[in-house]
């Protein structure tokens, strides 16, 4: 049987600036003492869902863990370089540029 509560540490701690979350519980007063604001987001709605149901019924850490790295990343985008796009070097000719 999966282990059940607040105190089960997840497989691999969270760092945000400084603070450390390694258990189910120290995530849960993070997500409480955030602003009204940012809670509301749904990014954070998502990782709050995650919480209860991971510790009532001994699911996997890591759907919360996923919730807050969502959340704490929701802004982030990616910066597209088209040096990285590679050309494709081996297309055929037509007939007519023979």
């Amino acid at each position: 049987m999966t282990e059940r509560g607040w105190r089960r540490p997840f497989e691999d701690p969270i760092d945000i600036g400084g603070r450390k979350l390694v258990t189910l519980l120290d995530a849960g007063e993070y997500i409480a003492e955030l602003p009204k604001k940012e809670h509301e987001e749904a990014e954070w709605r998502a990782a709050m869902e995650a919480l209860p149901l991971v510790v009532e019924r001994g699911g996997p850490t890591m759907y919360v863990r996923i919730g807050i790295m969502r959340a704490l990343n929701r802004h982030y985008v990616p910066e597209f370089n088209p040096k990285w796009k590679e050309p494709h070097w081996g297309r055929r000719k037509l007939k007519r540029d023979r």
